[in-house]
């Protein structure tokens, strides 16, 4: 079965861990610091908090952003269910609105009409690697007085109008899953530029103990004293992973540039191809592609999708609207809200997109597609 995505590791990234394996730091230790001094030239400059998983991300920016309940958080549907989960997790409430009907990205105005008085934070997703319209839902954050942030698990190494995703939003999070831009193997990051969001999100990602003398309650105890000021979760990255991350950090920018070329050769393959939409591509982002979103249309979507399967391409869907799932039904959601994520849903199929396709493998892809289309 050819994988719709899947990690590049190399002897390279396998030495990397090794050295950290035979040295005296397993978790927190240099390399974490390292790790994150890295991201950071891919965020221009943001300063970042790496975290255990991209989920964690999403409740550490939330934490970092201050939300309880009382609070809304607007977002996208279409999304991993994490993006609104862990908001509510906080016990913040979660208002959907509808994306871009072409993008599949968090629809400004729809965002707008979604504000209340009680909206702390509005959430978006850069689908598939290509980042929202930031200028647009800045001024919606802005007017709102909430904070903006950028769900980019996605999207490392993408670009908005020159400006890197991680420098865009109040709060940046990215996934490091396997099949994402870079892998951990498990893991993700917070960007924050505000040193106060940046503290908040280390201190939730470590248990929110404190140590910082200046800051302790009872400064005068012994070396060994800490103190929890508001509670926070083990969402530690540790040194082996950070250092299987540093070494893949070398090439996102190889990883990027081998995406950018698959896609382009599945949009000469596929353009007009009767009954499919190819994902399209605004002018000024430069996406860091992490997935290939077709469309298929005329209701033939599972058909498809059942043809690619049985042929050993390992095609998937991304993603179902998140309040479909039975537990945001539970919570008084229902089907309907946001027809344009619902139609993206009923259409979207990604087909396999990682550094190390071939073309060759890549072809028999278009070949398979097209004719199951027929």
């Amino acid at each position: 079965m050819l994988p719709y995505g899947r990690q590049s590791i190399t002897d390279a990234d396998v030495a990397a861990v090794a050295e950290v394996l035979r040295g005296d730091w397993l978790t927190t230790g240099p390399q974490v610091t390292a790790f994150e001094e890295d991201l950071a030239g891919w965020t221009g400059g943001a300063p970042c908090a790496v975290v255990s998983n991209g989920t964690a991300a999403l409740h550490t920016a939330y934490a970092a952003a201050g939300i309880g309940p009382g609070h809304e958080v607007v977002t996208t549907p279409m999304t991993f269910v994490a993006t609104a989960s862990t908001a509510i997790a906080h016990g913040a409430t979660v208002v959907f609105a509808d994306v871009e009907e072409d993008t599949a990205n968090l629809d400004a105005a729809a965002a707008a009409a979604a504000v209340t008085s009680r909206t702390r934070v509005i959430t978006a997703v850069d689908y598939a690697g290509h980042p929202a319209e930031y200028d647009d839902l800045r001024k919606v954050a802005d007017d709102a007085e909430a904070l903006l942030i950028a769900d980019a698990a996605h999207a490392i190494g993408s670009v908005y109008r020159d400006r890197p995703v991680g420098s865009l939003a109040d709060l940046t999070t990215f996934s490091f899953f396997p099949t994402k831009n870079l892998t951990t193997a498990e893991g993700g990051a917070v960007a924050a530029a505000d040193p106060a969001r940046l503290t908040a999100a280390k201190r939730f990602r470590g248990i929110g103990m404190v140590r910082e003398r200046d800051e302790l309650r009872e400064p005068d105890e012994g070396g060994w004293h800490q103190e929890v000021h508001t509670f926070g979760l083990n969402y530690r990255l540790p040194d082996v992973l950070c250092a299987l991350g540093r070494s893949q950090l070398r090439r996102l920018g190889a990883f990027k540039a081998r995406r950018t070329e698959l896609t382009a050769r599945y949009n000469e393959a596929l353009a007009g191809v009767p009954g499919l939409r190819t994902p399209p591509q605004r002018a000024w982002v430069d996406p860091a592609w992490h997935l290939y979103p077709v469309r298929v249309l005329d209701g033939r979507r599972r058909e498809v999708y059942d043809r690619l399967r049985a042929a050993g391409i390992g095609v998937q869907v991304n993603y179902i609207p998140v309040y479909w799932h039975p537990v945001f039904a539970d919570l008084g959601y229902r089907r309907g809200m946001c027809p344009n994520a619902e139609r993206f849903y009923a259409e979207e199929l990604s087909l396999p997109l990682f550094p190390d396709l071939t073309d060759a493998d890549q072809d028999r892809v278009i070949d398979t597609l097209v004719t199951a289309l027929r």
